[in-house]
């Protein structure tokens, strides 16, 4: 029997963190459906690309003050005065080319929403339902599957922007289309028992 005052076992990548920690065990792995959440994910997982995902942790509300919100709809529109605006933003990534994508991307999905929702698109890439992995050691999780690249490649039919295979991949991790917590975490086996959507 567990001992309560013990601290859980996780998974190593958080550290002693206490924001890392505690995004990776309520938030990391959690199936996502919402669209705007969805997108807002995939946005900032470009944002991530030759940084840290703590780097990017840190800044989300900022992020999403600078952002208004991830609104697909507002960030389609943005502009110059938009660009000079982020750009001069201490509290998030100054990257013109990742600021760009952004809206670039933003647009490729209000395109998309007019096919049917974003979510159902994405998940398709795992056949509608999370994938739990029993990996052992960290060395052992991938960082990219043949699914994530079937999934780079259609966003980028689509006209997203940084949605590389190993972005794409960290993504699914993230929003639970995957399940990459090592056996030993105490989430593998919570999310292998949450009922299916």
């Amino acid at each position: 029997m567990a001992n309560p005052a013990l601290p859980p076992t996780r998974c190593p990548w958080p550290g002693e963190d206490p924001l890392y920690c505690d995004y990776h065990d309520r938030e990391w792995g959690v199936p996502e459906w919402d669209d705007r959440a969805l997108f807002e994910k995939l946005v900032l997982d470009g944002f991530q690309a030759g940084l840290s995902w703590i780097t990017i942790l840190r800044k989300r509300e900022a992020f999403r003050a600078a952002f208004d919100g991830f609104d697909p709809e507002k960030i389609a529109r943005y502009r110059d005065p938009d660009r000079a605006r982020l750009m001069a933003n201490p509290g998030i990534v100054r990257n013109q080319a990742k600021i760009d994508g952004a809206a670039a991307s933003a647009r490729a999905y209000l395109t998309l929403k007019e096919e049917g929702r974003f979510s159902t698109f994405l998940w398709q890439f795992v056949d509608g339902r999370t994938r739990h992995n029993r990996f052992v050691r960290s060395t052992d999780v991938p960082t990219e599957t043949v699914e994530s690249r079937a999934m780079s490649t259609a966003l980028r039919a689509r006209g997203f922007h940084f949605v590389g295979p190993t972005i794409c991949y960290a993504f699914m991790q993230a929003v639970g289309m995957v399940n990459d917590h090592l056996t030993a975490c105490f989430r593998h086996e919570e999310l292998l028992r949450r009922p299916p959507r």
